[in-house]
This record gives structure tokens, C-alpha cells and sequence, in this order.
């Protein structure tokens, strides 16, 4: 047999793809050509009419030109707009405030979550035991997993290559069914109530009475409560208009897309295993309700963590109250603020290159990666799309005289290289990243907000808190349903 070489056990660096800026024409959106194409005539038109009319079409002219190029936060003025308007428009209805209606019961079925959330339907699989949310609006079904592993940062350069080819394959399978709507990885870092410690103790330890055994105890009933625990789910969506005639087939309704979901989630299950994964058993309703009630009411998820049996009824899991103010979001016992990853490593990187934000310590937070799938007759629409497009912007910016920067090039190459991995035969998967902060107070959220932006900045990537819309944020963010921005 071979002697392994150095070039066997190499970690592998790779380049994440950029978020493209490409406007509808020469790097501006249709709101900023709109809004300069009303400068323009307003202008245009002063000028026809002579006189003090030019100086009247100032007026319009004036703030359409201002709104159109004038940035903010990296966006322009005019593309604020919507989500300003759209805040303003929520408030004024009460919209950004959610109080749990105590004595009506909610309808049997429901989640209790907040917003557009409430439409959510439970479904109990009576062959895999496992809660499934429906969404009748999204038109999907969702169930969760947790997933145990080792340390990947521990691990030694060959071993965390070939995991990363293994979760590769993990993630090729939701692109090659056609009926997986998105894939959700979650992780969550939460105070741990010191139940594992005492559990291992009570399994493994030798409890004699002595005074090393007296000892160790005293310490496990100290740190426990005082470290932190890491638990990563997995979620996944069916999209039941995809699997539409599937489930025809199987029985129609949600009886028939459970069944065609359970095959889903025999593929996955067996793709962690061969990945050295360890998958749990499917999520049922009483560990989504202590999650869901957890993520609202942080700190009661430590006594639910202790007592065990209590908070597991998904009737009462969601918030009593919450308060969404334009960037953070209140709840029952907590403050939270959702930052999105805007901007991957533009240089190559090595995986683990999001071990400063994982493993932050102190801070509660949750990182989410949406992975929505694409079809290969989508995305090699989607790609020649983008390519024609930015072959046409060089071709009107070498017309006009416009210098082409390496922005431009280095997103065009991108695109050509993504095109020529789905010529290879890979999946195509669109990717969101988003870090959901908690804490107590309002004051501690901005400290444990500006902590996660040093550990992103140590990671290369680019965070930008989200504004006006924290509350469907924070339920994409935190909640393992799937839910999209």
C-alpha cells in the first residue's frame, strides 16, 4: 500500500463566491435609474419652459438626483425607501408589537409564534414520531434534527478535508431530489444548566462516597451552570408545489407529503452517517416547543433544561410579548439584534475560517445557514443569465468609455467559474448567513452586537445589522423552521 504524501493530507483552501453589486445598468438598480430618469425630465422640462421654472423644477429635480446617488449604510437613499415606508406603515397599524391573548386559546394545531408565524401548522408523523410545521402560505414542510460531532477545529488538516467532502456530498443531496425547498443549519451557543455534566457523572462516574468522588461532584455542581453549551440542528424543508405529483401518488394532503418528506429524510439521515455525523432522532414536539420557548424566553431555558417534562406543549411554546424596535427586537427575558454575513472571504480561505464567531465565548447567539437548492436547469439559467449581462454592462462601459474595475472582473469571474462546476456536474446552492445576538439588557446587546462584528471581522467576513424588519429576521434566524427573509 502507498505511503500517504503530504499532498494527500493537505486542507484544501477555497473561494467563496461574491455577493453581486451588478446593477440593472452600469452598476445602478431599476429604483435609482427610475429615480434619475424623473431627475432628468424634471430638469429637462424646467429648462424648456425658460424662466423661473427651472428654478420651480428644482424642487423635484433636486431630491430625485439626491435620493438616486447619494448612499447611506452602502445603499442609496431611494432603495431605504421601501423598508422605511414599509416600517412606518407596520407601526402606525401595530405591527411591531406582539401580546399573547391569554385567555383565548389559540387553534388546535397552531404554533403560538408572533407575525406571520401564526399560520403555522403542526403535524404529528405517526410512523417516525416527529412534529412537522407546515406552512400553508410557503406551501412547506419542515422537520428537524440535532446533530452531534466532534470538534472539527481539533482535528488534524487530512481528517478535516475529508469531512468537508463528506458534508459537501450531505449537501449534494438536496440539490440532486429537486423537492428540498431549503436546508437549514443551525447552531446555537446557550448556558448550560449543567445536566449533561451531572448525567455523564451519574453513567459514568463512581459515585463511592469517598472524598475525590464528594470532590468531583462539588465540581461539577459549580462549573456546570457556569459553562456553555453547542447544539447544532438541521432542518429540512419539502417543497410541497415541487413534490406536487409525489404527493398525488402517496395519498394527497399533508398525509401524503409526510410520506414523501420521510424519504427525504432517509436519504439525509444516511448521508450524515457516511459524513461521520451523529443525527439524534427526529425532532417531536415537545423538544421544538422548549426550543421555540427557549429562543423567546432565554432565561427560562435553563430551568426547562433542569427540570425536564415542563415547557414541552407547543400550544404555550411562543413569547408572552415582544417589541420590535428598527434594530433589535425584545421578548419575554431578552434583547436580540440580527446581523447578516454580507460578505463571504473574498480571498481563499480554509474551512473552519467561522471559528472565531462559533466560538465566541459569553455571548449568546445563534448562526444560521440557509442553503436554498437549486435546480440544474435553474441554475444554469440563472448563471448564462448573469454572464450575458455582465458581457453587455463591458460592452456599454467600453462604448461609453467607463474604466472597468476589478469589482466587475472578479464578479464575472465568479460567474464563469460557477458555470464551469455545474458543467463538472455540482449542485448549486444559494447560501444566507445570519447571527442572531441575545442578551439581558439592551445595553449588554449593543457590547455582546459590537463582539460578534470583531469575530466576523476576524473570519474576513462583512456583517451589516438588519433594520426594520428584525422581527421575521430573528424568526429566520433563531427558529428551525426554515423561514426565509
Amino acid at each position: 500500500m502507498p505511503a500517504a504524501t503530504d499532498s494527500d493530507s493537505a486542507l484544501s483552501p477555497v473561494k467563496l463566491s461574491r455577493l453581486s453589486k451588478r446593477g440593472v445598468l452600469l452598476g445602478l438598480s431599476l429604483a435609482q435609474l427610475l429615480t434619475l430618469a424623473l431627475a432628468v425630465a424634471a430638469f429637462i422640462g424646467g429648462m424648456m419652459a425658460g424662466g423661473t421654472f427651472l428654478l420651480y423644477s428644482a424642487a423635484l429635480w433636486a431630491p430625485a438626483l439626491l435620493i438616486a446617488v447619494v448612499p447611506i449604510g452602502g445603499r442609496a437613499i431611494v432603495e431605504w425607501l421601501p423598508v422605511g415606508v414599509h416600517w412606518v406603515w407596520r407601526s402606525m397599524l401595530g405591527q411591531t408589537r406582539y401580546r399573547a391573548r391569554i385567555t383565548r386559546p389559540r387553534p388546535a394545531g397552531t404554533l403560538a409564534l408572533p407575525g406571520d408565524a401564526a399560520a403555522l401548522r403542526q403535524y404529528a408523523d405517526p410512523v417516525t414520531k416527529a412534529v412537522m410545521v407546515h406552512d400553508p402560505h410557503a406551501q412547506t414542510l419542515t422537520v428537524l434534527l440535532e446533530v452531534k460531532h466532534s470538534s472539527f477545529v481539533l482535528l488534524d488538516p487530512g481528517e478535516q478535508e475529508r469531512r468537508v467532502q463528506a458534508w459537501g456530498r450531505v449537501l449534494a443531496t438536496g440539490c440532486r431530489s429537486g423537492r428540498i425547498g431549503r436546508l437549514q443549519v443551525l447552531e446555537r451557543a446557550i448556558p448550560d444548566s449543567g445536566s449533561g455534566l451531572a448525567q455523564w457523572w451519574a453513567e459514568q462516574g463512581s459515585d463511592d462516597g469517598s472524598w475525590v468522588a464528594e470532590t468531583y461532584k462539588a465540581l461539577i455542581d459549580q462549573a456546570g451552570p457556569a459553562g456553555e453549551r453547542h447544539i447544532s440542528t438541521i432542518s429540512l424543508s419539502l417543497d410541497m408545489k415541487a413534490a406536487a405529483r409525489q404527493i398525488r401518488t402517496a395519498g394527497r394532503g399533508l398525509k401524503g407529503a409526510a410520506e414523501v418528506l420521510r424519504q427525504e429524510m432517509r436519504t439525509l439521515i444516511t448521508a450524515l452517517r457516511a459524513a461521520d455525523l451523529e443525527p439524534s432522532d427526529w425532532y417531536g414536539s415537545g423538544e421544538l416547543a422548549i426550543m421555540l420557548r427557549g429562543a423567546y424566553d432565554p432565561e427560562v431555558s435553563v430551568a426547562l433544561d433542569r427540570a425536564g417534562g415542563l415547557g414541552e406543549d407547543l400550544a404555550s411554546a411562543g413569547p408572552v410579548a415582544v417589541e420590535e424596535f428598527w434594530d433589535r427586537l425584545r421578548t419575554d427575558s431578552g434583547w436580540h439584534t440580527v446581523l447578516w454575513i454580507s460578505e463571504w472571504p473574498r480571498s481563499l480561505t480554509y474551512p473552519g475560517f467561522l471559528a472565531p464567531i462559533i466560538l465566541a465565548g459569553g455571548i449568546r447567539r445563534a448562526f444560521t445557514l440557509l442553503c436554498d437548492p437549486l435546480r440544474a436547469d435553474q441554475a444554469a439559467r440563472d448563471v448564462r443569465k448573469r454572464k450575458t449581462e455582465h458581457i453587455s454592462d463591458q460592452a456599454q462601459r467600453r462604448r461609453i468609455g467607463q474604466i472597468e474595475d476589478a469589482t466587475q472582473s472578479a464578479e464575472l469571474d465568479d460567474v464563469l467559474q460557477q458555470e464551469a462546476d455545474l458543467v463538472s456536474g455540482h449542485g448549486s446552492l444559494r447560501y444566507t448567513g445570519l447571527i442572531a445576538v441575545t442578551a439581558p439588557t439592551s445595553d449588554e446587546l449593543d457590547a455582546a452586537v459590537s463582539a460578534i462584528e470583531q469575530a466576523a471581522v476576524q473570519a474576513s467576513c462583512e456583517t451589516r445589522r438588519l433594520v426594520g424588519q428584525q422581527a421575521s429576521a430573528f424568526a429566520a434566524a433563531a427558529l428551525p423552521l426554515c423561514r426565509g427573509l
